[in-house]
């Protein structure tokens, strides 16, 4: 047997492709049945996993017996080491891949220990092996393009251009020079934005999405646009496509005679209808001749996303124009037709909230590569596989991971951002074997959380489930993680409090992967819900569209549905129910607590409580997004939560960001002023700085922090085991 190694780890476990690696204690080994290999998972010094042939094996078992004798204590109540400054700490991010000249991985990280600053890193290119952070202290790579930005550099050979986050201006800089230069204007402030970008050396320029703000602040002119890459020569950038209400994807051909873009126009957003194109350039650089490759059938409704081009000049993208499931085409130049390379109801793409996704990957830069990697959900899970674009086959790569992000290649291998019920995210490099067929090698290069090892014996394992909604017949999903600590258990006289997660976006999903901020409840003796509700992504547009003219409807129905089904089956308390979401989660929350009666409390995170005020001052990106949620103006009235306050029964805590552009803060003064009148407890926290979601770790760290003492003090009739100041919380002696 021949193991490899895995950095920050001191566990071994022996499991399928298709099995997730599962926590467990010290020299503890764990079976699983294989289906064609073995993954030996062996976590030591190193940070490698070797991939080998191996025989079946037993079933697997769960790795949670460790031997401690359990004292019984209220659930709520449990000590656990998973602390709210831990999953502060453990709250790094990815933002981006790419692949520089020399073969080693770029990404951009998210720090909150240092603000929630953005930092370009390199991989292996440090003291020790380390990364090597490319970004000079004083800068930041991110950009604000349509409010949530993504796609904020890009590479070629060693040279990176970025975005910087205080002045949004384009800087370009070689790796391992400190020194940065702009390419682009100074216009006093982020007013001009830049994101998903591309090089384009035939002309020496830099070909990327282009969003002025100059002439309106709220209603933004966005064009693909060239920038020089000469730093001598910083002039304004000259447009190339125009028209347009939003660009994303400009991808350019390796002759670099053709550029392929995706676009759309209010009121759809990008996942609902879009179209893809490609221009041909001129001697001079312009896009003069244009062709609509998907889209522009009006008999077809279609979401087409990520063109990329093959080295042969080949154009690949993925659409969801027949099964309604994300899937990779290709086009044909001579014929001009679209041809499907394979299908699956699966999904190979996901909603793009943020440029720069990259969800497959040609294999190889040479002529005859004809393989594609690509990952793709389906039923609650990624998988990763490798399709030969010419013959249609295709076959898995089993990894330990079961939710993948991202995927860039490299020669001979590829890159993967991805996580599981047990690895945190992490990004790792996978290598092939020379025919490129199966995986030999899996090494993590990066992890949001290196020190997460010593606390495995506190991890609660999401279930998959699905629940019955409100329409008979029809079903939804979410991640259900019961109460777990290795010290600790409830009495059998005593079922758990549970939290119910909303996820935001609408239009996003919970992927039921490793989250230190699910285990701080867990690990205490709380249940956690994840709830996938109607119009969430990873289930097809079919799923999806359930929210269209439903929001705050069905997404309500389906997590009161969620709660009340773990009551039914015994999992859970029914006296403590509560329900915390951010953003669109937010609105969520706050709209089960004025509508039903399912929740004795709740939590919102830069929530919506007024539609209205929301659509009235929203950003270009989401101005018609809403509409297609919500539907007519008596609608809008009908489901805010602020014009029923005199409905909400029970506490609510709110939680906003001062800064935010997305959600204004007076949505959460107001709900909270009027809730206040009301009679019921509540309290609001506001934070300087922080915009829409927060990045400083001192503010994660209270927020988790005071959510638990809320629901702890007003509903969970127990005493919390850290020593944690409460805050005020008005009416609190009105509580029942």
């Amino acid at each position: 047997m021949n193991f490899g190694e895995l950095n920050h780890w001191n566990f071994v476990v022996l499991l399928a492709f298709s099995y997730d690696p599962i926590p467990c204690a010290a020299s503890q080994t764990v079976h699983a049945k294989l289906h064609t290999s073995t993954l030996y998972y062996q976590c030591s010094a190193a940070r490698r996993i070797q991939l080998t042939p191996g025989r079946d094996r037993t079933t697997a078992m769960r790795p949670h017996a460790t031997g401690v004798e359990k004292a019984t204590a209220p659930y709520g109540s449990w000590e656990s080491p998973i602390s709210a400054a831990a999953v502060s700490s453990a709250g790094k991010t990815v933002e981006g891949l790419a692949v520089a000249g020399d073969g080693r991985l770029l990404w951009v990280e998210t720090r909150p220990e240092e603000g929630g600053r953005a930092v370009l890193v390199k991989e292996g290119a440090g003291a020790d092996g380390r990364g090597l952070d490319v970004t000079p202290q004083e800068f930041a790579v991110r950009s604000l393009a349509q409010e949530y930005g993504g796609g904020a550099f890009a590479v070629q050979g060693d040279v990176v251009v970025f975005s910087n986050y205080s002045d949004q201006r384009l800087y370009k800089q070689t790796i391992g020079d400190n020194s940065p230069l702009p390419l682009t204007p100074d216009y006093g402030g982020s007013v001009v934005r830049y994101a998903d970008g591309v090089f384009d050396p035939h002309f020496s320029r830099y070909v990327t999405v282009m969003e002025d703000h100059r002439k309106s602040s709220s209603n933004p002119i966005t064009t693909v646009a060239a920038v020089s890459t000469s730093v001598e020569d910083v002039n304004e950038p000259i447009v190339l496509l125009s028209g347009n209400d939003f660009y994303a994807f400009p991808r350019i051909d390796p002759t670099e005679k053709r550029m392929a873009w995706i676009e759309w126009s209010d009121p759809n957003m990008s996942w609902d209808k879009a179209q893809l194109w490609v221009g041909y350039f001129s001697s001079k650089g312009e896009v003069e001749k244009r062709i609509c490759i998907a889209g522009g059938d009006p008999t077809i409704v279609e979401s087409p996303t990520e063109p990329k081009w093959s080295s042969k000049g080949e154009l690949f993208f993925i659409t969801d124009r027949q099964s309604g499931f994300w899937n990779i085409y290709k086009w044909d130049e001579q014929s001009n037709v679209v041809v499907q390379v394979y299908s699956l109801d699966a999904e190979f793409s996901k909603p793009m909230w943020v440029y720069g996704v990259s969800s497959y990957a040609f294999l190889g830069n040479d002529d005859q590569s004809q393989k594609i990697v690509c990952c793709y959900r389906q039923n609650g899970k990624s998988y990763v596989g490798l399709l030969d674009h010419d013959s249609g086959s295709f076959s898995k790569i089993d990894l330990p991971f079961s939710a993948v992000t991202n995927i860039v290649s490299a020669d001979g291998s590829f890159y993967v951002e991805g996580a599981s019920a047990s690895l945190p995210v992490s990004i790792a490099k996978v290598t092939l074997d020379e025919k490129r067929t199966m995986a030999t090698d899996f090494s993590i290069v990066w992890s949001s959380s290196e020190d997460i090892k010593k606390y495995t014996p506190y991890f609660s394992l999401p279930e998959f489930m699905e629940f019955p909604t409100v329409i008979p017949g029809q079903h939804a999903y979410a991640y259900f993680y019961p109460p777990y600590n290795h010290t600790f258990q409830g009495s059998s006289d005593e079922k758990p409090p549970l939290l119910v997660g909303t996820h935001g976006g609408p239009t996003d999903e919970a992927r039921g992967i490793l989250d230190l901020s699910v285990q701080y409840w867990t690990s205490r003796g709380w249940a956690f819900v994840d709830v996938n509700y109607g119009g969430s992504a990873g289930y097809g547009r079919e799923y999806r569209e359930r929210l269209l003219g439903q929001w705050g409807v069905v997404d309500v129905n389906d997590c009161c549905s969620c709660a009340t089904f773990l009551v039914a089956t015994g999992r859970v308390d029914a006296q403590r129910l509560c329900v915390t979401g951010e953003s669109a989660g937010g609105f969520t929350t706050l709209a089960c607590l004025a509508f039903r009666q399912t929740f004795k409390a709740g939590s919102s995170l830069y929530g919506i409580a007024d539609l209205a005020s929301l659509r009235a001052g929203m950003h270009k990106f989401e101005a018609y997004y809403i509409d297609n949620l919500v539907g007519n103006k008596q609608a809008y009235f009908e489901r805010s939560p602020i014009n029923f306050v005199e409905r909400f029964t029970c506490p609510v805590i709110l939680f906003q960001g001062l800064d935010d552009p997305v959600v204004s803060p007076d949505q959460a003064t107001t709900i909270y002023k009027a809730i206040k009148d009301k009679g019921l407890p509540v309290a609001l926290v506001e934070y300087e700085g922080e915009q829409h979601g927060f990045r400083k770790a001192e503010n994660i760290k209270f927020t988790l922090e005071q959510q638990m003492m809320f629901f702890a003090r007003l509903v969970g009739h127990f005493k919390v085991a850290d020593n944690i100041a409460p805050i005020k919380i008005d009416n609190f002696d009105k509580a029942s």
